[in-house]
């Protein structure tokens, strides 16, 4: 039967995975793979920054195309400007010097080269200055748009500068939404009558269809892009996360303890370095294990076969012992008080015998259990009246709370007893004389039994130790009850082969807390234990009559590093 895991620590749950049928659960289920999968991190990771720099750069590329097709397309409109109106004042100066020619025929040669030399939408000339007679009339392709296109600060500009061109963009009418196009104006001169506005309107409507092309293009481009580089990612990431699963796998089988497992060695590159190394390491730590075993498996044989054969030379010297010890009246008082010595440290040896055969068994797997139906509770009063004597004899008041606990549960009653025997037998020792208190309580899963005493206590660094073999929190300190040092770790391994747990708590000052969890089926114990390891603040001192906690002698307590001589003793045998 395994048994979970004991001490002071309480049993980790883990959640079960989250489903990703429920799309609440998707954000928890990404964070989960988030954590766990170096494949799942790398490939997001790539994706998004390769996302983040495609977007950057068709932006960047869209906007460079966007002004270099606005200014490609500005600089062939001034130039066919330009010539238009060369063209048209090429007209004019050849119209003028033939005196038989009337001067609105001249503008109409000129707008007439206007539109042959020109592939402007809309122009327009206006007179400069006031009414001059013979000079030609406005004119105008579209004059009821024109004005609404043209600005005052153009025309001002227009009339300032003959010699240059001037342009800004504008909205041409065309249906409901417009379209984008150029305004450019220059100056139109007919020697010796008039200069004129000429301004020339161009349409640039198949300019953004150019750029919604190019843009498109690009997205397209960017998109392939992310999607070619995560593929690409993603095989040379399996090629690379493939292996150091495998080993991870690998690990976790040879840590469950099958040595026999190793990894797959393919090519000469750093993956196979490191299969080799690993499976060298794997090697090393079989044999060294295996040595480790045998070596352990000799001593425990030894261990008990001393202890074995000690055994029938023990019965002798015990047996007389007994005899020597039941005629010390008739000694002197030096020889009888060596017999009662003898007597002791017999029966103490015998003790320690018992408990090394016992140690044996369990490290050697052979312990079995002899299930009864049992009562907890009764068997904690029972075991209370058997050491009723020896709290007396220490002045110390066992005081018994059972609010559960009373139905019949499959256990090895006489292990039981043992581990309550040991708890209650320390806490009498090491309780200053004060009341214990026994509590025995169940829930629908396992039931349990708190011994806890109001005594000296531990620090934190002698709880982590308190079942060890043979440890003691203060060696100077003299055990009163006997004890071999293995009472603890015997218990431990009782409750254990329970399928149960044996926990501890103390407080410097405050006393120990011990206790003992028992399931009532045949399985792991799962949740919290009906009583709680630790009991919280001292509200029941005033209950028990103790206004306060033990005080400690001088030089006992604890300092800030957790220094200080530990007055209690927890590792004897009751």
């Amino acid at each position: 039967m395994t048994a979970p895991t004991t001490g002071v620590t309480g049993t980790v749950t883990t959640a079960p995975p989250a489903r990703w049928s429920l799309w609440r659960a998707w954000p928890r289920s990404i964070a989960a793979l988030w954590r766990s999968s170096l494949r799942f991190r790398t490939i997001l990771v790539t994706i998004g920054l390769t996302a983040l720099a495609v977007v950057v750069a068709c932006v960047w590329m869209a906007l460079a195309i966007q002004n270099d097709l606005f200014d490609s397309r500005r600089d062939q409109v001034l130039i066919d400007a330009e010539q238009a109106r060369a063209a048209a004042q090429r007209t004019l100066d050849a119209a003028v010097q033939s005196e038989a020619v009337r001067m609105e025929n001249v503008m109409t040669l000129a707008f007439t080269a206007l539109r042959d030399q020109s592939s402007a939408r809309m122009m327009a000339a206006y007179r400069i200055g006031p009414p001059v007679p013979n000079a030609p009339q406005d004119r105008s392709t579209a004059e009821e748009v024109m004005p609404d296109l043209l600005t005052t600060p153009m025309r001002a500009l227009v009339r300032a500068n003959p010699d240059q061109q001037i342009w800004q963009p504008v909205e041409l009418p065309d249906g409901p939404a417009g379209a984008p196009g150029i305004m450019v104006g220059q100056q139109l001169s007919i020697q010796g009558v008039a200069s004129y506005e000429l301004y020339l309107a161009y349409d640039l409507a198949n300019a953004p269809e150019t750029l919604t092309f190019v843009q498109r293009t690009l997205w397209v481009v960017g998109i392939g892009l992310v999607l070619l580089i995560s593929g690409i990612a993603w095989f040379v990431l399996r090629s690379v996360t493939t292996p150091i699963s495998e080993a991870a796998e690998t690990s976790a089988k040879l840590a469950a303890g099958r040595l026999d497992v190793r990894l797959e060695v393919r090519g000469e590159d750093e993956l196979a370095t490191l299969g080799r190394s690993f499976n060298a390491m794997a090697d090393s730590i079989e044999s060294q294990i295996k040595e480790l075993a045998d070596l352990s498996l000799v001593q425990q044989r030894f261990v008990s076969d001393v202890s074995h054969e000690l055994r029938t030379p023990m019965t002798t010297i015990r047996l007389a012992a007994d005899m020597i010890n039941d005629r010390r009246d008739e000694f002197d008082p030096a020889t009888a008080r060596a017999a009662e010595l003898l007597n002791a440290q017999v029966q103490r040896f015998e003790t320690l015998l018992t408990d090394l055969l016992e140690i044996s068994r369990y490290d050697a797997g052979s312990v079995q259990l002899e299930l009864e139906p049992t009562s907890l509770a009764h068997l904690a009063e029972d075991v209370i009246g058997s050491m009723q004597q020896l709290a007396e004899q220490h002045g110390t008041d066992v005081r018994l709370v059972a609010p559960g606990g009373y139905s019949p549960v499959d256990m090895d009653p006489r292990r039981v007893r043992r581990i309550v025997r040991n708890l209650l037998g320390n806490a009498i020792e090491h309780g200053e004389g004060r009341p214990i208190v026994v509590t025995v309580d169940s829930n629908q899963q396992a039931v349990a039994i708190g011994v806890r005493d109001y005594g000296l206590g531990m620090k934190p660094d002698d709880v982590e130790h308190v079942f060890d073999r043979f440890w003691r929190a203060d060696p100077s300190r003299k055990r009163t009850i006997g004890g071999t040092g293995l009472g603890l770790s015997i218990a431990m391994g009782d409750a254990k082969l329970h399928g149960g747990e044996l926990a501890v708590w103390s407080g410097f000052g405050r006393g120990t807390h011990f206790v003992l969890t028992l399931p009532r089926q045949a399985v792991a114990l799962e949740g919290a234990s009906p009583i709680p390891v630790d009991p919280g603040d001292d509200a029941a001192l005033d209950d028990l009559g103790l206004a306060a906690a033990v005080d400690l002698p001088r030089g006992d307590a604890p300092s800030e590093t957790g220094s200080g001589t530990d007055a209690a003793t927890r590792g004897a045998s009751a």
